[in-house]
């Protein structure tokens, strides 16, 4: 199959000289997590959520609101794309390779027809194939959590080292909610807004893990079928989900395990 079956074709793009308010409004009104960058109506970039959060959650943007960054200062400037004609395996490597969400589809005058994410891809992942795998058998295992009482900074730096956009909070063994970079990003905005800049650097410090969570988070079991696990994706809009068992989170499962496996069935 060709990316341009499957990548979206509205695009929603946001302007490098336009400040980081506008994109953070776009991002929510279509409730996407990342934006294409133009000028000129060429494309220069891509920011996502991600890449707020950790700009504004760094020493050097912490006390500047989000209305005095320009998209410029935030987005990712090198930025793959792919011609429409790729093909869908070809694209699920590319962007497993290069730990990127999405690629923005270019036609053959070099002009972005569309955007393909991992949630694109999660919608391939059904039927007899996928009914017949499970969630143990693709899930990753290697679990980096945080617990409800640690401060949001800590959170935010085991995101960064691990290249992760979300962690399981654990207290006392169990699961009682889930912190991502959406979190984080929204976090960093309010408390600019709430704290007078002149406090905003020793009391960013204080602010819990438990103060921004979501608790009570929807979570799968290591039996249930990738075709269960990615039409509760698909529902909720979520990127990943906790794998439980016996209320212990012993794994998670994420668009980037759903993409694995199609780039290998593919293949």
């Amino acid at each position: 199959m060709q990316i341009k079956n499957l990548m979206s074709e509205d695009l929603i793009t946001v302007d490098k000289d336009q400040n980081l308010s506008d994109a953070l409004k776009l991002l929510r009104k279509h409730n996407v997590s990342r934006l294409p960058v133009i000028n000129n109506k060429e494309l220069v970039g891509i920011i996502s959520e991600r890449d707020i959060a950790n700009k504004l959650g760094s020493s050097k943007y912490e006390n500047m609101p989000a209305s005095r960054l320009h998209i410029s200062s935030v987005m990712v400037k090198d930025v793959f794309t792919v011609p429409q004609t790729m093909q869908l395996e070809e694209v699920a490597k590319l962007m497993l390779e290069n730990g990127i969400g999405s690629v923005p589809v270019m036609n053959d005058d070099d002009k972005m027809v569309g955007i393909v994410s991992k949630a694109d891809f999660v919608t391939l992942a059904s039927g007899i194939a996928f009914d017949k795998i499970t969630v143990k058998e693709i899930m990753s295992k290697e679990l980096i959590t945080v617990s409800s009482t640690d401060r949001l900074v800590h959170a935010r730096r085991q995101m960064l080292e691990a290249h992760v956009g979300r962690l399981p909070v654990v207290d006392d063994g169990k699961l009682v909610g889930m912190i991502t970079s959406k979190d984080l990003m929204r976090a960093f905005i309010d408390f600019r807004k709430k704290v007078p800049e002149k406090y905003q650097k020793s009391q960013i410090k204080e602010v819990l893990v438990e103060d921004i969570m979501s608790k009570n988070p929807t979570v799968v079991t290591k039996d249930m079928s990738i075709t269960e696990v990615s039409d509760i994706i698909m529902e909720t809009g979520f990127n990943g989900l906790p794998v439980v068992e016996d209320d212990e989170v012993v794994g998670i499962i994420t668009q980037t395990d759903i993409l694995k496996l199609i780039e290998k069935l593919e293949s």
